[in-house]
């Protein structure tokens, strides 16, 4: 495929990423910090996309790079974790799925965030399981410290924060769906 081939097919990618997500370009634009007319122009094939452009729609569309353009595949199946840092915790990511279902590992540094945070609220669904060491889970009224082993799951509509409560780390295995879309656990096979 020819390099202005390639460029062409990025605009219509672009639009239906967005369109796929219900997300609108002023949305887009606040995210990413690119204008509302670039953002139209990249997608109407008006204008090429640099790498700046990419690099930053990719990171607001959480999506390789790759995906962007349409690389070919490498036929390498594993997803690639690169940490995260933010705000003092590492977060890893364990799925490509982009919109959907998102996986995570998760690590607390000890003693995490070293105060009483305020609980917060976003649109999802979250299920956590503790790997290692303890969260202390707030989740409105209940103030409940998980170990390792145990599972909670929750609306993220419901106020909530975390707390690692220990001198170690905790590691924190977390799925998290879009707008209310619930893990479904089978405790065992249905009968035929």
């Amino acid at each position: 495929m020819e390099l202005d081939d390639v460029l062409r097919a990025v605009g219509p990618r672009l639009k239906a990423l967005r369109q796929k997500r219900d997300t609108t370009l002023a949305q887009v634009s606040k995210s990413t910090g690119i204008s509302v007319s670039t953002l139209s122009r990249l997608e109407s094939g008006g204008r090429k996309p640099t790498l700046e452009l990419l690099l930053l729609l990719a990171r607001a569309y959480h999506v390789q790079l790759d995906e962007l353009i349409d690389a070919p595949v490498t036929g390498d199946p594993r997803v690639h974790m690169t940490p995260i840092d933010r705000h003092g915790m590492t977060y890893i990511p364990l799925s490509r799925r982009p919109g959907g279902m998102q996986a995570y590992k998760q690590i607390y540094p000890p003693r995490w965030p070293g105060y009483e945070p305020e609980q917060q609220v976003h649109e999802g669904y979250e299920w956590l399981y503790v790997l290692s060491g303890r969260l202390r889970l707030l989740l409105g009224q209940h103030d409940v410290t998980l170990a390792a082993g145990e599972v909670a799951e929750f609306d993220t509509r419901t106020p909530h924060a975390f707390v690692n409560p220990d001198e170690e780390p905790s590691e924190v295995l977390a799925l998290f769906g879009p707008q209310g879309e619930r893990m479904h656990v089978r405790a065992r096979p249905t009968a035929k």
